[in-house]
């Protein structure tokens, strides 16, 4: 069952205007995304820096004003509704970023920094707030007496986990988590994923989980898309993009991944080329300049998601649905 569904998502940028140019140009961030997530899952959206991923996350709960589309949560659309039907519903979808130390508040303590959701949506105040702030903290594997400190006094680590339990204070069902691990050292990483998913488990969260670390997304999603120059290019379940990703993308994309088996070898696919402005994408599809599959159509005419039989996502028209994957 859908929790969340996306419908042609757009979000577009105007650039240029500046007293020397000779006209403005626009960046399309996120360009006609289609997607949903489904009530308990987790869905990792990867892709390279720029491709629209955070854009992307920010935009289904309009911390920035999507340029079109629809975001349907549980059967209403939160494009059609007014700014205090929105703050209501805060309540059910929150974020966690990526950067620890520029998401809290230099100059709050802990204790306000959990409550604040508490207070803002008149959930809980005085001693039941602190109550609640407590128990949050407990979850999140922080100390009682870290309630009246401030974030300077935190490594991390332990910031990320005050994050966690700021969106968790008013008992959301989606998170949308951005990066989560990405600022954090390795051993880190893997305390705050294993936190995530008890969590999950726990109390019945939904992610929409975005990284650019492959590994990481491997080892905490359900479903896998897969983000290009503000279009998503494949999705399916994380064990068949692991095992048979078929765009040529994903392919290159997974061939970087360093492998814990060093007796085993795989080639690495280089790209040609960089990535294209998203002001001025390339005709038909995007990806085509830097792919040593392409074939005339692909310059011609932009690809769209089809799905096999196994809800494996494609939007390629080499390797698409029904057709062979790369073979290297």
């Amino acid at each position: 069952m859908s929790l969340l569904e996306i419908h042609d998502l757009k979000k577009y940028f105007p650039v240029g205007g500046g007293m020397f140019s000779r006209g403005k140009g626009t960046v399309k961030a996120v360009d006609g995304v289609t997607l949903s997530v489904n009530q308990g899952e987790t869905l990792g959206l990867v892709g390279e820096s720029g491709c629209g991923k955070s854009t992307l996350g920010r935009a289904i709960l309009r911390l920035i004003e999507p340029t079109g589309g629809d975001v349907i949560f549980e059967g209403k659309n939160l494009l059609a509704i007014s700014q205090r039907e929105l703050r209501d519903m805060r309540r059910e979808m929150q974020i966690i970023f990526q950067d620890p130390y520029a998401s809290l508040n230099p100059r709050m303590r802990v204790g306000d920094i959990v409550g604040e959701g508490l207070e803002i949506h008149k959930l809980a105040k005085g001693k039941a707030k602190r109550d609640r702030v407590m128990e949050l903290l407990h979850q999140v594997g922080l100390r009682e007496d870290h309630y009246n400190r401030y974030p300077h006094e935190f490594s991390g680590g332990q910031r990320q986990r005050i994050g966690i339990a700021r969106a968790l204070a008013v008992n959301p069902k989606f998170i949308v988590c951005d990066e989560p691990v990405s600022s954090l050292d390795v051993s880190i990483q893997a305390q705050i994923i294993n936190l995530l998913q008890e969590l999950q488990e726990k109390m019945r969260l939904t992610y929409l989980f975005i990284s650019h670390d492959l590994r990481v997304v491997e080892h905490i999603s359900h479903r896998v898309a897969i983000m290009y120059l503000g279009k998503v290019v494949e999705i399916a379940n994380s064990d068949t993009i692991y095992r048979d990703a078929k765009h040529p993308y994903t392919r290159a994309l997974l061939s970087a991944v360093p492998m814990p088996d060093t007796n085993r070898k795989k080639e690495r696919i280089v790209l040609e080329g960089d990535v294209p402005s998203p002001v001025n994408p390339p005709s038909g599809c995007a990806f085509h300049p830097r792919c040593s599959y392409r074939e005339t159509v692909c310059s011609q005419t932009e690809p769209h998601l089809e799905f096999g039989a196994d809800s494996h996502g494609v939007a390629c028209h080499v390797f698409g649905p029904g057709r062979a994957a790369p073979t290297h």
